[in-house]
């Protein structure tokens, strides 16, 4: 007999959050940087980063997809934020879904997307740091 799933019980807790925190689900006005990526499940994240003196401050999304790449984009937005821009390229989809715990295996694709959307907005806010050091006067 096979075990029924739990959604409430076999999750982590800090799954659990992840997968139904909404705080972050907005565009930010201004953001130093903005990445979109549709996955091949069909699901589109748009992450914008909020930076201050080379730190990631904050990362909102807007979301269309599941509860898997909602926990996941929250996940990236928690391991980000407070560090510096460089560390984000050190993020991988292993460390997201090893932070959740418990992602099904079967939506590892998500935290490769989530991933994948915060690297587009962090190579948007690099393009806008050039391009703001090649505008200043000498």
């Amino acid at each position: 007999m096979v075990e029924k799933f739990d959604y409430w019980q076999d999750h982590s807790e800090q799954f659990l959050v992840m997968a139904n925190l909404w705080d972050r689900r907005m565009a930010t006005a201004n953001a130093a940087g903005v990445g979109r990526k549709t996955g091949d499940c069909g699901d589109t994240i748009t992450m914008y980063l909020s930076v201050k003196e080379g730190i990631i401050e904050r990362l909102t999304f807007i979301l269309d997809g599941c509860t898997n790449t909602n926990a996941c984009s929250n996940a990236v937005a928690v391991l980000v934020e407070g560090k510096p821009l460089e560390q984000g390229w050190e993020l991988t989809p292993a460390a997201v879904i090893d932070f959740l715990e418990t992602l099904p295996e079967d939506h590892h694709h998500c935290a490769e997307l989530a991933v994948g959307t915060l690297y587009l907005a962090l190579a948007d806010c690099t393009k806008g740091a050039a391009a703001e050091q090649r505008a200043e006067p000498t």
